[in-house]
């Protein structure tokens, strides 16, 4: 009972401090270099990117793409419950996205050993790569910067952030979805601030 009372709290915590939608045209006033989110248009260039996985491999999007469409989806991290039903969803329907020549890429902020432990978790067997100092997340605008008072909150539910990220700054990103076309530009983009929605694997099929 503690642990789920303790999920829920941490549950509104996340959501409470995530970007507002109101944030993508009026950010919430953070520091001066903080980060906010914002979505990256379809018909826009996708940013390449080169990162690995929890084995080490390393994942080429240019190369990639040369093979058919790129699904990314950007994830918080393994302590996250939310992100973690997620993940298990889309290993669960991944043959709705392959069938379509699609491939997926799962990005994250956390360390290569957190990584390893959401693939334990989600039984995960497309590629969770570690975005070192949030370059993809900021490439795609999907970073934001979690306020002090809260990193200590999440601490209190023993999360620490600058631990998980291994990083300097708490720093985590919407949990967006991107279609990436092989001619190399966002076919479809799914944005949205209240970290509690996720788009479903059958959507994102849709629009492959």
């Amino acid at each position: 009972m503690k642990n789920v009372l303790s999920a829920a709290i941490l549950g509104y915590l996340l959501v409470a401090v995530a970007p507002s939608s109101h944030a993508q045209t009026s950010p919430p006033a953070l520091t001066a270099t903080a980060l906010t989110a914002t979505a990256l248009a379809v018909g826009e260039t996708a940013p390449m990117f080169r990162a690995k996985d929890a084995a080490g491999r390393q994942v080429d999007l240019k190369q990639l793409l040369k093979k058919g469409p790129v699904v990314l989806y950007f994830y918080r991290g393994q302590w996250c419950p939310f992100c973690n039903k997620q993940l298990s969803q889309l290993q669960d329907s991944l043959q709705l996205l392959t069938a379509k020549g699609a491939q997926v890429v799962v990005v994250s902020p956390e360390t290569q050993e957190n990584v390893g432990k959401t693939v334990t978790k989600t039984k995960a067997t497309f590629p969770i790569v570690h975005d070192k100092d949030f370059a993809i997340m900021k490439a795609y605008r999907t970073a934001f910067t979690v306020q002090p008072d809260v990193v200590t909150k999440y601490k209190g539910f023993g999360v620490d952030l600058l631990a998980a990220n291994g990083a300097d700054a708490a720093v985590l990103p919407v949990p967006a979805t991107y279609i990436v076309g092989q001619n190399g530009k966002i076919k479809y983009a799914y944005f949205n601030t209240d970290y509690r929605r996720r788009v479903s694997v059958k959507a994102v099929a849709a629009a492959l």
